[in-house]
């Protein structure tokens, strides 16, 4: 009771008032950062288009749909994604000694799994929205493949 008050009085003053700025300056680091996943996804399907019109193989379809799933675990691919969000870093410190925020690698490293996460959950669902498999007209495939990628996209 005695540390209530003192403690919203605090908070009202020096804390809230910053909230909505720190949260859009927190937010341009973790909004390109997914955008550059979409971007990613995007561009990985693109290259299973293309390679398909030139081949027209479904055997090397199937193998890139496959090597598409793994897709969020590759470090190297995915890298480009995680830089965008290392810019919190510098966001950070300075919200560090303004309000002892502690564990900044803690709160880059929890975006950069979201990151993953969204990039396993994109593939996974391409994957049970298009199996190579059950496409008997292969004049077809690459249509297919765009719906199914806009859908993901959507």
């Amino acid at each position: 009771a005695s540390v209530s008050e003192p403690a919203q009085k605090c908070c009202t003053e020096n804390i809230q008032p910053f909230l909505t700025s720190i949260l859009e300056e927190l937010m341009g680091p973790v909004s390109s950062g997914f955008t550059e996943v979409r971007a990613l996804f995007d561009k990985e399907v693109n290259e299973i288009i293309q390679d398909f019109q030139k081949t027209n193989d479904m055997t090397r379809l199937k193998e890139n749909v496959d090597q598409l799933m793994t897709l969020p675990f590759n470090s190297v691919k995915m890298e480009p994604c995680y830089l965008k969000v290392n810019l919190l870093q510098e966001l950070l410190q300075d919200l560090k000694s303004r309000f002892k925020v502690y564990h900044i690698d803690f709160v880059i490293q929890r975006t950069q799994n979201f990151m993953q996460e969204l990039m396993e959950n994109a593939v996974y669902t391409f994957e049970q929205l298009f199996s190579p498999s059950h496409q008997a007209d292969a004049a077809k495939v690459a249509t297919t493949i765009e719906k199914v990628k806009l859908r993901v996209l959507k």
